[in-house]
Order: C-alpha cells, then structure tokens, then sequence
C-alpha cells in the first residue's frame, strides 16, 4: 500500500495532465518564437494555458508569466521590485515566509532595514503593528498567504488596505504557492502588485511556474536574454510544461468546491482522530476557514518528526516534517518557534498535506500506523 500525504512538497500529476504534456512532445513540439507554422500552434496553446491560469485567480491573461517554478516567481518579483533601492528604503516581511523569500530578505539585510512584523500563535499577521511599520520610505512589504507548513491564511484585505492606507506606493508581494488552487483567491479586489505561484503543487509538472504582475505595476527584469515572456522571464518557453499547468488549472476549475470541501473534511477526519487516539498531541493548524483546507501541522511530545516520518515511510505512509526545502537543515524550527510552539512539541511535528488522489478510505490505515509508531518511538526514547 502506498498513501501519499506530502502534496504540500508535490504532487502527483493527473493524467489528463500527463496526456495534453505527451502531445506536446510528440506533435507541437515547436518553438512559439519561430515563424512557421509548427511556431504559431505552440503559440496558441501557451496562449490558451495562460488564460486558464489567469482564471484560477481572476487575473487578466496578460497579467500571467510563466517561469521556472515558484522559487523563481519569487525571486523574479522581490529582486524586480527592488532594483533601484537605496540606504534610506525598508521592506517589511514576517518570520514565517517560505525559504524563497525569507532566504532574500537575508540577503538583503546588509544593505536596508528588513523588517520583520509579528505572528500570533496561529500565524496571522499583527495588523496593528504593520500598520506601525509601514513607513513613506516602505517599498515592499511581502507575506505568504497560506503558510506552508501549518496553513494559515492571512487576511488578504485587510493587510492591504492597512499598507496601502499608509503608504499607496508601497508595492505588495504574496508568495500564494501554497495557495493557489486551494482557497478562493479574487486578485481583481486587493492592490497586490505580484503573486507568485507554481504548477506541480496542483497536479500540474515540476519546472515551471506562475508570476502575475498587475496591468498597474511595472517591476524591473533581472533576468536578460530574448523576449519571451515580454522580457520578465526570457529563454524558451518550457512548452509541455506551461500547457500541463494549464491543463491542471481546467481541471480545478471545474470542479474547485467540491474538492475543497473534501479537503476540508478529510482533514477534520485525521484532527479528530488523532486527538482521540493518541495522548500529548498539539494541532498547529487552523480548522475552520482561517486555515488552508489541505495542510494538518500535528505536533507529538517526546518524539523526533524525522524519525516518525521513517516508521510511517515503513508501512508506505508518506508524510514530511515540514518544508521539503528545508527539511534537510538540522533542526531548522525557524516558523514554529515563530508561533511560540511548546519546546516540547517542537521537534516532533509531521505535516500531513491533502491532494487530488486521497481518499477517505486511507485514513483508518494512516491513524493506526501513526499511533503504533508514536507508542513505539516514546517507548524507545523511555529507555
């Protein structure tokens, strides 16, 4: 048996997904740069899977550029905003941000004021003291919308309205890669300038990305070479990978409630018996609609999540400690010691992410494996 619950790393791709991706390979195999005829029919096809990911967010298809991933949506948008910096400007950001952009804003400590808003204890942004921070030389500030490893939504709406009642030409960035195709997201109702975003944690292929720029917003390029991509992202376009994304994005516009809903659901099930069945736990995720519908952050006393994460690897259940780009740091509890979690509980936390493929027949088997491990590894750290 094998039940995948780490789709907050990846996913796996559906095959209608796979099947448009082999097409590509095989028959429009062009260059949507070249002059011919095999050119132009990619070309149509790029431009229908950028109207498809537009949709999900309800951005123009103009608005859409495709890259390498989310990571280089990320950093194409901060770097872009920040080209023409100087010593007098600051940023404002949280500590719980994904790899990709709390890595940048490290980068840049050295040469302006980087600073960092509070959390509370679920994650949600302190609104009063953003509102402290933002300053008239603020000119980024840049948050995750959903948390990568506890699920957090953030206020959208309210967040912008506080920066830009302050400052309306502070730029805004969200890094919406956890939450892109899993929450309801109407760009056309919040000032955000950029939102990054990615294919392969929708089912979508690994390599290839999303950065919507508002038709408002010009950011700088940072990357130099043709003109594909209007010179934001130049280089060939990753074809089966860009009409893939698309192909995944149809499929969750077709039927989005019914697989959120499900999520949610499944996701409840797991909280509800883990908390029945095993003793000293800690739910760092948000149940109801401040919480993303497909991350359970589970915390146990007395045990390591790297060593419960092998005993679940055993019997074919696969879960992760947390961010699969920093789960191989040691000892990296950056973004739950940001929300204050119990030294206790600290190094014992498994995330379990939802995808496409689960189902509720899994969750007996993922319960039972989870408590004998959890018994088993408290037995052994007695000894």
């Amino acid at each position: 048996m094998e039940i995948y619950l780490d789709n907050s790393s990846t996913t796996k791709v559906r095959p209608e997904v796979l099947e448009g991706m082999i097409e590509i390979y095989e028959k429009d195999y062009g260059n949507p740069s070249s002059l011919h005829s095999k050119g132009l029919e990619i070309e149509k096809k790029i431009n229908t899977a950028r109207m498809s990911v537009a949709k999900i967010i309800n951005a123009k298809a103009n608005e859409i550029y495709f890259t390498g991933g989310g990571t280089e949506s990320n950093n194409i948008a901060i770097f872009g905003h920040l080209y023409n910096i100087n010593e007098k400007h600051n940023i404002i950001t949280t500590k719980i941000e994904h790899p990709s952009v709390y890595n940048i804003y490290k980068h840049f400590e050295e040469k302006i004021n980087v600073k960092y808003v509070d959390t509370d204890k679920t994650g949600k942004i302190n609104l009063n003291e953003l509102e402290k921070l933002v300053d008239e030389n603020t000119v980024l500030v840049s948050f995750i919308l959903v948390n990568n490893e506890f699920g957090t939504i953030q206020d959208l709406n309210e967040i912008t309205k506080v920066v830009k009642n302050k400052n309306s030409r502070t730029k805004i960035h969200v890094d919406a890669i956890q939450a892109y195709g899993k929450i309801e997201i109407d760009i056309r109702k919040y000032p955000v300038d950029t939102m990054a975003f990615s294919s392969h944690k929708i089912h979508g292929p690994k390599g290839v990305g999303g950065l919507y720029i508002s038709s408002d917003c010009k950011i700088n390029s940072i990357i130099f070479g043709g003109n594909q991509e209007n010179g934001i992202r130049p280089g060939t376009e990753n074809t089966p990978g860009i009409v893939g994304f698309g192909v995944a994005c149809d499929l969750i516009n077709e039927d989005f409630n019914k697989y959120t809903e499900k999520f949610y659901s499944l996701k409840k099930l797991y909280c509800d018996k883990l908390t029945k069945e095993i003793d000293d736990i800690k739910i760092n995720s948000q149940l109801d609609n401040n919480g993303a519908p497909h991350i359970l952050s589970v915390s146990f006393k007395d045990i390591k999540g790297e060593i419960l994460v092998h005993y679940l690897e055993n019997v074919g259940i696969y879960v992760s400690t947390g961010s699969a780009c920093s789960s191989k740091a040691k000892n990296n509890y950056r973004i739950l010691e940001a929300i204050n979690l119990d030294k206790d509980y600290l190094g014992g936390t498994i995330r379990i992410s939802l995808g496409y493929f689960n189902t509720y027949d899994e969750v007996e088997y993922v319960i039972e494996n989870i408590k004998k491990s959890v018994h088993e590894i408290r037995d052994i750290i007695k000894l």
